[in-house]
């Protein structure tokens, strides 16, 4: 293949134009429901009606009906992946590549519909629908060129690699990249079409065989993925697609064939998991790698010269776009005392122009929830908040059809209080006074994770200080807490965030392969012909 162009953001529709929007509509248009999902290992599909996505907006209609992948499917879909692994890891890198860039045109042509998809099965508003699209796109055509990079262009070992070891006369060192084997990539649904496509394209660019676990709640989007992939070339036993549940991803994390495990959700499970790996499975050749990118309590600390105008626009879209369902949501604000009372009226006031309602219209600032234990766990925090705090945000009127729950602003909660601690994952935002920027990291400090967070100042010294305290994986600094972009601002956490590998970055494809060295004694002492 010739050499692709110079990486560059796929870029988002500007919907405040009615072309644009209309296009969006023509995809909706074109979206034919309900999609059949398939286990699909190879070329062969079992379709099933065990597992089934409906639009949480309006939870009659159904979406995607899937099988339920079983454990003893999970096995047998690493077997295929095992098999078909010496097949494409011998494939040329630049073969590899094409195959990423021609699914990420596949995508592009049907951009619409996906975003579309993404509205219904995961009711993202079509913003949010849209850039998760052009996201997926991005991940496939970053981590194509970075697997060239990776590996020189032509499979020989990069030059930047080559450059790092110490040669000295009379021998060669050579450091060289090579992919692990079967990967296992376990995906959310808030990104339900970007993050299992991130995962999954860096797995296979690297030459690892993959199968795709989408969640539970996502397997139309899943769906997708894997077409996506199989359209541009990738070979059909070297992406095996498992629709299923927990026990699906158990099994494969269980399983001694799968060599890593890529994984973005919740803590609790992302422990599990990194237990399980932990402990070799009989049979096991390797150790099992993790790469997994967990929750946070992102924390966004609002300093006494900070612009308030700039700061409340950034504050409602960290915490309330997508209606608080993004790992890097905002969830507590630690405001300077001086203008505390200032910021919660004016936030307050801000909230109350939110529009609550279904993600398919373009007017929504806060749609439903993922599903019902969503909305009744949110409920749960949301009682504890008015209980030992206040509630600062009026009612909203929120459809009566749907898992929906209207933006919530707390404040008064004591510091010990499990709403300040726990990853809610819905729209509910706590205020805090603080003395001053040292005592709010002081509280973020404190926290057991740390994945994104925020400063409002205009202060550099101030800045600088918070940059050198923070133990966060992405810090934005005067901007939203959410909206990373590949290539621009690699995505990863610490502490119990995650490993703190960073998702659309140049070093992210290392963490599919394995590092060789060859040394050679260049004296020779001969010559056999």
């Amino acid at each position: 293949m010739s050499t692709p162009p110079p990486f560059a953001n796929e870029p988002v529709l500007e919907l405040r134009r009615a072309t644009e929007r209309s296009k969006l509509a023509v995809g909706m248009g074109e979206l034919h429901l309900p999609l059949q999902v398939p286990v699909w290992i190879g070329r062969e599909r079992r379709f099933g009606e065990e597992l089934v996505s409906t639009d949480p907006g309006r939870p009659e209609r159904v979406v995607a009906v899937a099988a339920r992948a079983t454990p003893e499917e999970a096995g047998a879909a690493v077997a295929s992946a095992h098999a078909a692994f010496p097949r494409w890891a011998a494939t040329p890198v630049e073969e590899r590549a094409a195959a990423l860039l021609r699914a990420a045109a596949w995508m592009r042509e049907r951009r619409a519909t996906l975003a579309a998809l993404a509205v219904r099965e995961c009711a993202k508003p079509w913003s949010e629908a849209d850039a998760d699209v052009c996201e997926a796109i991005d991940f496939l055509e970053f981590y194509a060129r970075g697997a060239l990079a990776l590996q020189g262009g032509d499979g020989a070992a990069p030059a930047a690699a080559g450059a790092q070891l110490l040669q000295v006369p009379g021998e060669r060192n050579e450091l060289r990249y090579v992919p692990r084997g079967v990967c296992a990539v376990i995906a959310p649904w808030n990104f339900p079409l970007a993050i299992p496509t991130g995962m999954t394209a860096a797995a296979l660019a690297t030459g690892n065989t993959v199968v795709l676990k989408p969640a539970e709640q996502a397997p139309g989007c899943g769906l997708r993925v894997v077409e996506a992939l199989r359209a541009g070339g990738v070979p059909a036993d070297a992406i095996a697609l498992l629709p299923g549940e927990g026990d699906a991803g158990a099994a494969l994390a269980r399983h001694p064939d799968v060599a890593t495990i890529a994984f973005t959700g919740s803590g609790p499970v992302g422990l599990e998991l990194l237990r399980t790996a932990a402990a070799v499975a009989p049979g096991a050749r390797q150790l099992t790698r993790v790469v997994a990118e967990m929750g946070g309590k992102n924390c966004i600390v609002v300093d006494s010269d900070a612009d308030l105008d700039e700061a409340i626009p950034a504050i409602l879209d960290s915490a309330f776009h997508y209606a608080g369902q993004k790992c890097s949501a905002a969830a507590r604000v630690l405001a300077h005392e001086a203008l505390h009372d200032t910021l919660v009226e004016r936030l307050a006031g801000a909230v109350a122009g939110l529009q609550v309602g279904p993600a398919d219209d373009f007017a929504t600032d806060v749609p439903p929830l993922i599903e019902r234990a969503a909305q009744e766990r949110v409920e749960r925090y949301a009682a504890v908040a008015a209980e030992t705090g206040e509630i600062v945000t009026g009612a909203h009127t929120v459809p009566a059809e749907g898992w929906y729950v209207a933006p919530i602003v707390a404040t008064g909660l004591p510091q010990d209080s499990r709403v300040l601690r726990e990853e809610i994952f819905g729209p509910l935002l706590t205020v805090e006074s603080v003395r001053d920027v040292d005592e709010a990291m002081d509280r973020i400090d404190a926290l057991p994770v740390a994945l994104t967070g925020g400063l409002f100042s205009r202060n550099p010294r101030t800045v600088q200080r918070v940059i050198d305290r923070s133990p966060v994986g992405n810090l934005y600094i005067n901007r939203s807490t959410t909206g990373a972009m590949v290539g621009r601002q690699p995505f990863g956490g610490n502490r119990l965030s995650g490993t703190g590998t960073k998702a659309g970055g140049h070093d992210y494809l290392l963490h599919f392969v394995e590092p060789r060295v060859v040394t050679e004694n260049t004296v020779r002492h001969g010559l056999v012909v």
